[in-house]
């Protein structure tokens, strides 16, 4: 049997054009398609990201308001007599007068508390000679706050005929105060020079100021030549070369054995090796 093969006719041109014309508007028709889904993504997120005329206006006050509110904030904490110091407080002073403080200060009365340089303050009333430590804050609405620290006299000592009187030195050899009379309970300093800028002076005075208590309360008279040479005379008439503020608990440990024994010099400045003078 013979098998016979079917041929396939060509197509006419016609038929072809036909068909890629059929194909060109399809794929025109998905591209346009696309790009009108496109066009209505960005206008539907561009007006989804402008504001509405409401909400433009809302902002637009929101800002008037936050520029208003930081301009009355300000005139009122540098410009207003509202929160401006009325009132100057003292705190710690007890042989110093406050009012002396007050007027040391300076404090320009109704200035804005924070226009107040308390630095400049705490300076002024920190050069009072009887002044130790100064601190200056602000206690709102309208108070400054002062509170000082006083010197405490560890040693006097007497500027002699024609000097111009008794001065009392805190522990710092600061020369703070001039007195009347001798006081009582404190040792004098004999030196030949007394100030906080003096090693020796300064030296005498650390020594004064680490002293036990029952053994400051005995000395009369302190003495140095050099910062390591300080020695004092107690008041039975006996006198203790220290040397210089090192090793105190020591030293006044091995000082207390040694005045059970009788003797007219003690010397503790080498605790490991003291020596009585009789």
């Amino acid at each position: 049997m013979t098998g016979t093969r079917q041929r396939r006719r060509p197509s006419s041109p016609r038929v072809d054009e036909q068909k890629r014309a059929a194909l060109a508007r399809e794929r025109r028709g998905r591209r346009s398609e696309e790009d009108r889904r496109r066009t209505r993504s960005r206008r539907t997120a561009s007006r989804r990201a402008r504001p509405t005329r409401g909400k433009e206006i809302r902002r637009r006050w929101v800002a008037l308001l936050t520029v208003v509110t930081v301009l009355a904030l300000g005139y009122l904490l540098f410009f207003s007599s509202l929160l401006a110091v009325k009132t100057v407080t003292v705190e710690g002073a007890k042989t110093v007068p406050a009012d002396q403080i007050r007027t040391a200060a300076e404090v320009p009365a109704g200035l804005p508390m924070l226009r107040v340089d308390v630095d400049v303050i705490r300076d002024r009333v920190a050069r009072m000679p009887g002044i130790a430590t100064v601190d200056v804050s602000r206690s709102w609405p309208t108070t400054l706050e002062i509170a000082v620290t006083e010197r405490t006299a560890i040693a006097f000592f007497d500027s002699g005929p024609g000097g111009d009187g008794v001065h009392l030195v805190d522990g710092g050899g600061v020369v703070f105060k001039t007195v009347p009379n001798r006081p009582s309970g404190l040792p004098e300093l004999k030196l030949p020079k007394v100030s906080a800028d003096d090693p020796v002076t300064r030296a005498v005075t650390a020594v004064l100021g680490v002293l036990p208590e029952p053994l400051l309360k005995q000395v009369k008279t302190t003495t140095a030549q050099t910062p390591a040479s300080v020695a004092f005379t107690l008041a039975d008439g006996k006198t203790v070369r220290w040397g210089n503020a090192e090793n105190t608990d020591r030293k006044a440990k091995v000082l207390a054995a040694l005045l059970t024994q009788p003797g007219k010099i003690y010397d503790v400045s080498a605790p490991e090796l003291p020596t009585i003078t009789p």
